[in-house]
C-alpha cells in the first residue's frame, strides 16, 4: 500500500495520491509492513512517531518524493517580535504553545556534561544560524565575544529566556545585531524530536531522502535515554538513507540506549556511585532486559549529510550494535562550543560491537569519531579525516579545551578490541587518541600524532584505586563474558605511512602541560614512538616460559604488565618516528613528502594527492592470520560473520598486487 502526504493539501485527505494526507503522522498511524509513505516537497512542522513496525522482508518506508525536498522540522517561525531597545527584541509565548515539553524551561542535563553555564534545550535561529544563549539579560543587551566558538563574530547574536512573573508565559530576548526579526527568517525550536517512535521495538523502518532539522534534543550520555532528532528508540533494522540532518541542539541521529528505570543519568541523580560504575551497570541491565543481536541494532546510516549539531552527529550506546555507517558527510559538529563535556564527536559510540564505519568524510568537528568501551569487532575503514580539532590557531589557548580535552580524528577509549582501523586518511594534527588495547592499524596514511598511549584507565582519584573495568563479549554477540581493566599494548601497526606535519605553535603551547597527565601525554610527533618501551611478542612470552601457574608466593606481575606490540611494513617520513621495537620498517629522511587536499561540495567530495607513493618499498600482504586475536576477548580480527579479512583492496577499491606498498593507495 502506498500513502501520499502533501503539506499543501486540503484537510481530511485519505492518503491517496488524489487526496493525500496533510501530515506525515497521519500515515505513520496506519502504515503496516510493506507499506510506503511518499512525502511531497514542503516543510512539515511536526514530530513524527512511527506507530507500527515493519519486518526484515517488508519494512515500512518513509520516502521524500524528491530527494531532500521534504523537510521535517522541530522549529516554528516567530514573527511577533517586539522591539526593546537598540538591537534587542523580545517575544512572549504562552507556555501552552509548547505542549508537554517547554524547551525554554528544560535545561540541557545529564551525566558527563561538564560546563558551568546552564543552557536550555531550546534554540533561536536567524536565517538558519543559531544564536548564543546567555545566562543574563545584560549579556544580550551588551554582548561580548565568545572566543572559543569557531564563528567568533556571530557570537554577538545572543538570546536569553525567562518566565513571566505573573503569567504562564515564556519570554525570549534576542540581539539580532541590527536585523529586524520580523523581516528575517527567525525560528525557535519547539519539539524534542523530528522522527522518533514513542515506544521501543518499532523495527524495520526506512527513512529516505528527507531534510531533518532543528529539534530541542537532550544531552545524550551512555547512561541515559539517548534521543536524537532521528532515532529508532531501541529497535532493530532501521535504514536512514540520503538525509540531511542538521542543527540539533545535541545529537542529530541516535542509535542509542533505552530508558533504564532506576539507572537513567544515575551518576547525576544519585551521585554516590561513579559514572564508570553506572555505565558498566547499563550493559548488564540491558542484557537482563533482552538486549541481543536478535532484538536490537543492525541499523544502516548511509549517504547522509550530517552537520551543525551541538553534541554529536550520530550517538549510540548499546543500540548501535551490528550497524553500518557508510558514505556519510559528517562535519561542523560542536562548533558553537556552547556544550562541553564528554560524549562529543562526529560519531560517539559505546559498545560498537561489529559496527562498520566506512567510506565517510569527517571534517571540522571537535573530534571525528570517539569509540568508547566495548569496541569489539568494530571496523573503521576507508574514511577521510581532516581538520578535526579545536578552534583556529589564534584561539588555541588553555581555556579552549576545558571540559573536552583536545580534538582528534579518532579516539578509542578503554576497550579490549578487536578494533580494526584500515585504509583511512588521517590529516588532523592529533590523529588518534589511544588509551586502549586490542587495535590493529593497517594501510593508513597518518599525518598526525598518536596520543594518550598507556593512560586514561584510572578515573581521577588521588588516594584510592579507580581503575575502570569494561565488559567483554562473546564474539559477534552481545552476551557479556566478563570485565577487565586495560593493560595497554595488544596493538598492531602494519603497512602504514606516517608523515610528520607542521604543527601550529598554538597547539604546541596547549599540549605542553599534558606531558605527565593521566588523560593525555601532549604528544604531537607522528609515528609509533609512543609505544617505546613495550615488548615484542617473543619477549612477552618469555615471561611465561616454564611457568605452570602454581606457586602462590611468586609474583603475578606478568599477568598485569603491558601486552606486546606488533609492527611491520611501516614507513616514516618528514621526521615521523618509529618505536624502539619496530620491525621491517623504513625511515626516509631523504625525501620531503608533500600532500594536498582539495575539497568540493562543501567538503563532501575531495581530491587527495601525495608524492609518498614515489618512495615506498614493497611490503607484505596483510590478512587476519597476520593480526591474530585481541587478547582479552580472544577474538580474531575478522569479518562479523567470522570470515577472514585480506587487505587486498585500497581506499578507492582498487586491487592490491601480491606485494603491496604501505598506505591506503595502490602504487
Amino acid at each position: 500500500m502506498k500513502y501520499f502526504v502533501d503539506c499543501k493539501a486540503k484537510l481530511h485527505g485519505d492518503g491517496s495520491k488524489e487526496k493525500p494526507f496533510r501530515k506525515i503522522q497521519e500515515a505513520a498511524n496506519i502504515a503496516l509492513p510493506g507499506d510506503e509513505v511518499i512525502v511531497m516537497p514542503g516543510v512539515y512542522h511536526e514530530e513524527v512517531s512511527p506507530v507500527n513496525a515493519g519486518t526484515e522482508k517488508e519494512p515500512i518506508i518513509y520516502r521524500s518524493a524528491e530527494p531532500r525536498m521534504a523537510t521535517i522540522t522541530g522549529a516554528e517561525s516567530i514573527k511577533n517580535w517586539e522591539h526593546v531597545e537598540g538591537d534587542v527584541w523580545k517575544v512572549v509565548i504562552d507556555n501552552a504553545y509548547f505542549g508537554s515539553c517547554n524547551p525554554y524551561t528544560t535545561l540541557v542535563y545529564g551525566d558527563w556534561l561538564n560546563q558551568g553555564i546552564p543552557v536550555h534545550i531550546g534554540e533561536v535561529f536567524m536565517n538558519d544560524k543559531s544564536l548564543y544563549e546567555m545566562e543574563k539579560l545584560e549579556q544580550v543587551m551588551n554582548p561580548g565575544l565568545y572566543e572559543i566558538s569557531w564563528d567568533i563574530e556571530f557570537t554577538k547574536h545572543t538570546w536569553y529566556t525567562c518566565q513571566a512573573e505573573d503569567k504562564d508565559e515564556t519570554i525570549i530576548y534576542a540581539n539580532f545585531q541590527g536585523k529586524n526579526p520580523n523581516e528575517e527568517n527567525v525560528e525557535i525550536t519547539v519539539r524534542p524530536h523530528c522522527f522518533y517512535p514513542e515506544f521501543e521495538h518499532v523495527n524495520y523502518i526506512h527513512l529516505e531522502g528527507f531534510v531533518v532539522t532543528k529539534a530541542a534534543t537532550q544531552w545524550a550520555p551512555p547512561t541515559a535515554l539517548q534521543d536524537g532528532m532521528i532515532g529508532p528508540h531501541w529497535s532493530k533494522g532501521w535504514v536512514i538513507d540520503n538525509c540531511e540532518v542538521s542543527h540539533s541542539k545535541c545529537s542529530g541521529i541516535s542509535l542509542g540506549k533505552y530508558y533504564q528505570q532506576g539507572n537513567n543519568n544515575k551518576w547525576s541523580v544519585y551521585k554516590y556511585k561513579d559514572g564508570a560504575q553506572t555505565q558498566r551497570d547499563c550493559s548488564f541491565i540491558a542484557q537482563l532486559d533482552g538486549w541481543s543481536k536478535e532484538t536490537i541494532g543492525s541499523h544502516v546510516v548511509k549517504n547522509c549529510d550530517i552537520h551543525d549539531c551541538g553534541q554529536t552527529g550520530i550517538v549510540g550506546n548499546l543500540g548501535c550494535v551490528f550497524s553500518i555507517i557508510e558514505n556519510n558527510h559528517i562535519h561542523h559538529i560542536n562548533n558553537k562550543r556552547n556544550l562541553a563535556g564528554a560524549e562529543i564527536g562526529g560519531i560517539k559510540f559505546h559498545a560498537a560491537i561489529d559496527v562498520i564505519i566506512r567510506n565517510n568524510v569527517f571534517h571540522d568537528c571537535t573530534r571525528g569519531i570517539w569509540l568508547d568501551w566495548q569496541t569489539q569487532g568494530t571496523r573503521v575503514s576507508k574514511n577521510m579525516f581532516y581538520n578535526n580539532c579545536l578552534s583556529r590557531d589564534h584561539l588555541l589557548t588553555p581555556e579552549c579545551k576545558v571540559g573536552l580535552g583536545l580534538g582528534e580524528d579518532l579516539w578509542i577509549e578503554i576497550a579490549h578490541g578487536p578494533c580494526l582501523v584500515d585504509n583511512n586518511i588521517m590529516l588532523s594534527e592529533r590523529a588518534v587518541k589511544l588509551p586502549t588495547q586490542g587495535v590493529a592499524f593497517v594501510h593508513n596514511f597518518i599525518a598526525g600524532a598518536i596520543t594518550a598511549v598507556g593512560r586514561g584507565v584510572k578515573n581521577g582519584t588521588t588516594q584510592y584505586d579507580s581503575t575502570r573495568y569494561t565488559p567483554i563479549h562473546k564474539p559477534h554477540r552481545t552476551e557479556i563474558t566478563g570485565v577487565m581493566s586495560i593493560l595497554h599494548g595488544d596493538v598492531r601497526f602494519y603497512n602504514n605511512i606516517f608523515v610528520q606535519q607542521e604543527v601550529r605553535q598554538g597547539m604546541k603551547d596547549i599540549c605542553a602541560p599534558d606531558h605527565d597527565g593521566e588523560w593525555d601525554d601532549g604528544n604531537l610527533v607522528a609515528g609509533t614512538l609512543t609505544y617505546d618501551g613495550y615488548m615484542t611478542e617473543a619477549t612477552w612470552k618469555s615471561y611465561f616460559e616454564g611457568y605452570c601457574g602454581e606457586g602462590a608466593a611468586e609474583t603475578r606481575d606478568r599477568y598485569y604488565m603491558p601486552l606486546p606490540v606488533w609492527t611491520g611494513g611501516n614507513v616514516f617520513f618528514n621526521g615521523a618516528k618509529p618505536c624502539d621495537i619496530e620491525e621491517d620498517y623504513v625511515v626516509d629522511n631523504d625525501h620531503k613528502i608533500t600532500y594536498d587536499l582539495k575539497v568540493f561540495d562543501n567538503g563532501a567530495k575531495f581530491e587527495f594527492t601525495t608524492n609518498a607513493l614515489d618512495y615506498l618499498p614493497e611490503a607484505k600482504m596483510i590478512c587476519s592470520d597476520t593480526l591474530g586475536m585481541a587478547f582479552e576477548p580472544e577474538e580474531r580480527f575478522e569479518e562479523p560473520n567470522g570470515d577472514d579479512i585480506v587487505f587486498d583492496t585500497d581506499f578507492y577499491g582498487n586491487k592490491r598486487p601480491a606485494c603491496p606498498v604501505a598506505g591506503p593507495f595502490v602504487k
